[in-house]
């Protein structure tokens, strides 16, 4: 295991970036892509492990502004603008075909948290935006004009918030009296309608999560984007993912493992769980359970305590 790396000098902190370049393990002449570029972090690591070159992927302009300086220290890191979900129409542009390794942190970036006029979070007062690529209906526009049963769909299914119904009657009801604008609007009233649990997480982060997952459509972008990930790996590549609740780590297990032959049993007389596909398969799985980030990390940095990172490797 190499020594641990926490570039937090800008901000920003790439979450288990010492297991991911475990397992990467970037070679000279290599290809590899950071398809959730954010801050750079993993492309800069990568790029100063090897001689090779990157591929940065972000649907957030101002993300890829921020690399254009880190180009400067780094010739052979490629931007480009666009959704992950895309990743293989964007690297065919630039008659990429095949790949090294791919890295996805799924999470949204420290950046764009700790800006408030994006609207992220409800920690500071801004826009109710939610939009990573700046472009698109804002998480305002959900609550303001959505009917009161898509809204409750949203939270629950998105924000696993059990009290998503109770919320969303709320929002249609103070809406009639003036739309919401801002985030600590919106995180009040939910603050409000519904107590806090023994977690004594906010009660407004499941809704929070729900709103993003729905303006940014990010869990369709998931599931396309692993699929066409794994179809550009050269054999031997690897494909990582961090992954920060269960709903984004639900998708890549199950797409990792029908990649790996692993499907779930047909019978109960079975013994195992899961049962290896007579069929020959192309990929392994480096991780049979999502790896955690260490207790060191987590007291470094609060965000990574949620944190799940799994890895597979093409073999043929």
């Amino acid at each position: 295991m190499t020594q641990e790396i926490y570039p937090a000098h800008d901000g920003h902190f790439s979450v288990m970036l010492n297991e991911v370049m475990a397992w990467l393990e970037p070679q000279t002449n290599g290809v590899y892509v950071d398809a959730t570029f954010g801050g750079g972090g993993y492309s800069k690591a990568i790029l100063a492990a090897a001689n090779c070159s990157v591929w940065g992927i972000d649907r957030d302009p101002d993300a890829i502004t921020r690399g254009q300086e880190i180009q400067k220290q780094f010739p052979s890191l490629h931007l480009l603008q666009g959704d992950f979900e895309n990743i293989d129409s964007l690297l065919k542009s630039q008659e990429v075909t095949e790949c090294d390794g791919i890295v996805l942190d799924l999470g949204v970036s420290s950046f764009q948290l700790d800006q408030a006029d994006r609207g992220f979070s409800f920690r500071f007062d801004g826009p109710l935006d939610m939009r990573m690529s700046r472009t698109g209906k804002t998480a305002a526009d959900l609550v303001n004009y959505l009917s009161e049963t898509e809204i409750a769909d949203i939270l629950f299914h998105y924000g696993e918030e059990r009290f998503s119904r109770r919320i969303a009657k709320a929002i249609v009801a103070r809406r009639a009296e003036s739309p919401f604008e801002t985030t600590q609007d919106l995180a009040s009233l939910i603050q409000r309608t519904i107590p806090t649990d023994k977690s004594k997480i906010n009660p407004a982060t499941r809704s929070f999560q729900g709103l993003r997952i729905a303006v940014n459509n990010e869990l369709e972008q998931i599931h396309t984007a692993l699929n066409a990930a794994l179809n550009l790996l050269k054999p031997g590549g690897k494909l990582i993912v961090v992954s920060f609740h269960s709903l984004e780590d639900r998708i890549v297990k199950d797409i990792m493992n029908k990649a790996a032959g692993r499907v779930s049993k047909p019978s109960r007389h079975l013994p195992l769980s899961l049962s290896q596909s007579q069929d020959k398969v192309g990929f392994e799985l480096l991780t049979s359970k999502p790896q955690r980030p260490s207790e060191q990390e987590c007291y470094i940095n609060a965000r990574s305590r949620s944190a799940r990172l799994r890895a597979i490797k093409r073999i043929t």
